[in-house]
């Protein structure tokens, strides 16, 4: 499957799980020789095709396609800028996880296994206008270990190493955010100890590959 054609994808994928709404998000990939892929300005998710998807340069210029380029080119160029790793860039606005922003409520707590070794630490970057060079700078602190950014009061950001993991994790961080909405009005939710933590760890990474960067480890 092609970079067009995953980029489509995951866009009905988000829209279908309602990470998305009318004409909110945008996806994009890195692909070869400096070219980027994104998708048009305007588009709803759940209608996507190839033929929305457009190539921009690194100062967001359009070069191939029909259509502008999506208005939070801005943010996934400075993450692809910033991170060599991030090959893909998902931008949703996911009802639990923006909640959770709005209400000033943190996802960075060690709860799920599976976030703790996929995700990581999920920091939340201050509120800055929508498509303006301050949203993409309020990533700033964390760019260098993140792998999910919630953007407060607008939505989330999640980078990957293709198109699928950082749909994937974004999907995983709304199912994190659903989960703890869940768990906190049932009285809270534990969080795992330093021993656990470390144990999981080392079994993430002896089992499964799966190391983060340092400072995305709880």
């Amino acid at each position: 499957m092609n970079l067009l054609r995953e980029i489509a994808d995951v866009s009905k994928r988000a829209y279908d799980k309602n990470l998305v709404a009318a004409t909110d998000g945008n996806f994009s990939a890195r692909g070869a020789n400096g070219a980027f892929f994104i998708t048009r300005s305007g588009l709803c998710k759940g209608d996507a095709t190839i033929r929305d998807v457009i190539e921009i340069d690194a100062e967001g210029k359009v070069v191939r396609g029909s259509g502008k380029a999506s208005s939070e080119s801005k943010l996934h160029l400075f993450l692809y800028k910033r991170r060599e790793d991030a090959r893909a860039v998902a931008h949703c606005h996911p009802p639990y996880a923006t909640a959770f922003s709005m209400a000033k409520e943190s996802l960075d707590r060690p709860t799920l296994p599976e976030v703790a070794t996929t995700i990581g630490r999920i920091p939340v970057c201050a509120y800055a206008a929508p498509s303006t060079e301050e949203l993409a700078t309020a990533c700033e602190p964390y760019v260098e270990f993140g792998n999910a950014f919630l953007l407060e009061n607008h939505g989330a950001v999640t980078i990957g190493g293709n198109v699928r993991e950082a749909y994937f994790r974004m999907e995983k961080l709304e199912h994190a955010a659903k989960t703890l909405f869940i768990a906190k009005n049932l009285g809270g939710a534990r969080e795992l100890t330093r021993e656990e933590l470390d144990r999981l760890y080392r079994v993430a990474e002896e089992s499964y590959g799966a190391r983060l960067h340092p400072r995305n480890k709880y």
